[in-house]
């Protein structure tokens, strides 16, 4: 009997051993089905709604020649900056609601990395900017409710691609209030009051604050008051997606 002394596994069981891996790496895509290495397929990814190249570096909304918005220099917010991945609306708000409500986490993979190039995108793919990653917190009742909170695992991610230090217990919501996303944009704000508690200091520091969707931005503008009344120097916002107002949001298919 001839016995192969290289060692070596013979070439057609490799080809079996290979596809069999191959599949074992794919996953049907959210959108269309479609085998795929990640939850949203290349094709998918590159269809979602997108933002205007020019836009305010402070809230993100559309502004002439990107420069800072009336409604920023009239009422500076208490963040610095926003950095979004997309825009909110059809077919990525499914896809958010799944995330965020449906237990739908293996998007979360596919989103921070549309997130990572858009940080790229605006000069902060390194990170060298930020000290610290936060998630925007979930209140304890809601918390538990969810069993998750979509946000921290965005900002897990960010913070393991760019070896950033995150704190998950840096901030606690203490407000159990109606969820923002039931409420008009008028009394987003009012409802977001107070909600937050820092839990250390953060002085000297630069933080990020991740979020799924920016709406308003009253959410993330209560956060970074609390975190600036807690020491730090600036705030950035990474979100997912940005919603925008009626006249420009994306029309559906």
């Amino acid at each position: 009997m001839h016995r192969s002394t290289s060692g070596s596994t013979p070439s057609g069981l490799r080809g079996i051993l290979g596809t069999m891996l191959a599949q074992m790496r794919t996953q049907d895509c959210y959108f269309c089905g479609m085998a795929s290495p990640a939850a949203l397929c290349t094709p998918c990814s590159d269809a979602l709604p997108r933002l205007p190249a020019a836009r305010c570096p402070c809230c993100a909304l559309p502004s002439p020649a990107g420069a800072l918005c009336g409604r920023c220099l009239s009422e500076k917010p208490h963040y610095d900056a926003t950095v979004a991945a997309l825009a909110y609306g059809y077919p990525l708000d499914a896809a958010i609601q799944a995330f965020k409500y449906q237990g739908r986490l293996g998007l979360a993979r596919s989103f921070a990395a549309m997130m990572g190039r858009a940080l790229e995108a605006r000069g902060e793919g390194d990170g060298a900017a930020v000290d610290l990653v936060i998630a925007t917190p979930l209140a304890a009742p809601r918390l538990a409710e969810r069993g998750y909170n979509q946000a921290y695992a965005l900002a897990r991610l960010l913070a393991r691609q760019r070896r950033l230090e995150i704190d998950a217990q840096a901030v606690t919501r203490l407000k159990h209030a109606p969820p923002q996303a039931e409420l008009p944009w008028k009394e987003r704000a009012k409802n977001i009051r107070g909600a937050y508690t820092a839990a250390r200091r953060f002085d000297g520091l630069s933080v990020a604050v991740v979020d799924d969707v920016m709406t308003t931005g009253s959410t993330l503008n209560e956060l970074a008051k609390t975190l600036k009344k807690a020491g730090a120097v600036r705030v950035t916002n990474w979100v997912l997606a940005r919603t925008l107002p009626a006249a420009m949001a994306p029309a559906k298919a």
